[in-house]
């Protein structure tokens, strides 16, 4: 197990392995997305006392499940870059702060839309809502530290600090509707064999939380790839890729397939 796991670290077999496996995370969770949108705005019946204005819980509950769901991989990215030095978690980390304040801000956003007609206002000092606003800053604030500095060991160490420290705040997202008293809803599926909401309205929600987790999971590989390319751009592996790659791109027989013929 320990040499899978140190050979999934290595730089150049994760970029070979992260390309090969991208697609097939990408293109499941567009046509999977579209059959839970399309069953979750027009197949699902309307909600008895929001009517349609709760179709926006097919957008807003993925948001938030990743939203803390990328902040876990994110600080747990960076206990295994810290403890055991591997670079390419460091990279995931780095790469997982982005993509988690997105998925945050559409939290957000999709909440305070959907709360307008329940609540009468866009926003309240809740202790749901103000705990995912705290997230967003501390997503700001990891992204924020690492540019502050040049030396990317330096930011690796600080940011993945940070990253630790912040996760505290993922129990108290999580808790906050049943510690205090919240105008936020409880959980929407607390037991699949007993969630808080029809079958028929439950189903595309758990398909659409399937998909955009597929879909974090293509356009975290893109980036992480991006990534180990940018720290590893002095290594003879990107540059032997890099030259490969500039000799079929000038060599149009190579290209065409009509060299040698």
């Amino acid at each position: 197990m320990w040499t899978w796991f140190h050979k999934l670290g290595s730089p150049p077999h994760f970029y070979r392995l992260a390309g090969a496996l991208r697609p097939w995370l990408l293109w499941p969770s567009l046509i999977l997305m579209a059959i839970g949108l399309y069953a979750g705005l027009v197949l699902a019946p309307a909600d008895y006392q929001q009517g349609d204005g709760f179709r926006i819980i097919y957008v807003h509950v993925p948001g938030a499940y990743l939203s803390t769901t990328i902040y876990g991989l994110m600080a747990v990215a960076s206990a295994i870059g810290l403890i055991w030095r591997m670079k390419l978690a460091h990279a995931v980390a780095a790469s997982c702060a982005p993509i988690g304040a997105s998925f945050t801000a559409l939290a957000l956003t999709t909440g305070a839309i959907w709360g307008k007609p329940m609540w009468g206002t866009y926003w309240e000092w809740d202790p749901r809502l103000t705990s995912e606003l705290i997230l967003l800053f501390v997503y700001f604030g990891y992204m924020s530290l690492r540019a502050s500095f040049e030396d990317v060991n330096k930011a690796d160490r600080a940011s993945a600090v940070l990253a630790i420290v912040g996760s505290i705040n993922l129990p108290i997202i999580h808790y906050s509707v049943i510690w205090w008293s919240s105008i936020h809803q409880g959980p929407t599926i607390k037991k699949l064999d007993a969630p808080s909401i029809p079958a028929d309205m439950l189903w595309p929600l758990l398909l659409m939380i399937f998909a955009s987790t597929l879909f974090f999971g293509a356009i975290l590989l893109q980036r992480v790839r991006a990534e180990v390319l940018d720290r590893e751009r002095n290594s003879r592996w990107v540059r032997d890729m890099v030259s490969g790659q500039d000799a079929v791109s000038s060599d149009p027989g190579l290209v065409t397939g009509t060299r040698g013929t």
